[in-house]
């Protein structure tokens, strides 16, 4: 597909929306996978930890509510607006959350959001997922540049930057309004070539 100013989109349109949501496995034994209208209570239960209420606009208050989020995930993975998956055990538990907003197929660029329940913090699995994710973002979606921003107070995001291969850009001033105020925020990219 031909945009208006005559450049050529870097991921045609339809895609993504053809492609099956992958299951992917980490190295830590965990998978990446999409998520199930029974792992409704896993979002209320992040959305009441204060980790990751700090760091994330995440607010579910009831299984319904997650429910209703869920579903929205899988409607939005169909329009190429989002790719989000469930970080869990094969067993089943859930314990995180990582995906790619703000897909753009015609620019080929997306930005990823990622978040972890208590239990899996602090072993590496934050930059298993990144890794992984972002390997599929470029090498089987087809984009050309990934994101990852976080707020300049949040020294764990930026490790997981730093390990998963992102460079940082540069620091993005009163980029995101956070419960308790604006914050600048890091920017650090992947694009296509770096790994």
């Amino acid at each position: 597909m031909i945009s208006s100013s005559g450049i050529p989109a870097v991921v045609p349109t339809g895609q993504m929306a053809n492609m099956e949501q992958p299951v992917f496995g980490l190295p830590s034994g965990l998978e990446l996978r999409p998520w199930h209208l029974s792992d409704a209570d896993v979002l209320v239960a992040a959305s009441q930890d204060p980790g990751i209420r700090q760091w994330n606009r995440l607010l579910v208050e009831t299984p319904e509510e997650g429910r209703r989020r869920i579903e929205r995930m899988h409607e939005r993975w169909r329009a190429e607006m989002s790719a989000i998956w469930a970080i869990g055990r094969p067993s089943g538990e859930t314990v995180g959350l990582i995906g790619w907003g703000d897909i753009d197929l015609s620019g080929g660029s997306a930005e990823i959001f990622y978040w972890l329940l208590p239990s899996a913090r602090g072993c590496g699995v934050a930059v298993e997922a990144t890794k992984r994710v972002s390997d599929w973002a470029l090498n089987d979606l087809g984009l050309h540049r990934l994101r990852l921003c976080h707020s300049v107070a949040n020294p764990a995001s930026c490790r997981v930057a730093d390990k998963a291969g992102y460079s940082r850009e540069g620091t993005m001033r009163s980029a995101l309004l956070h419960a308790d105020g604006w914050h600048d925020e890091h920017l650090h990219a992947l694009v296509q070539g770096d790994i």
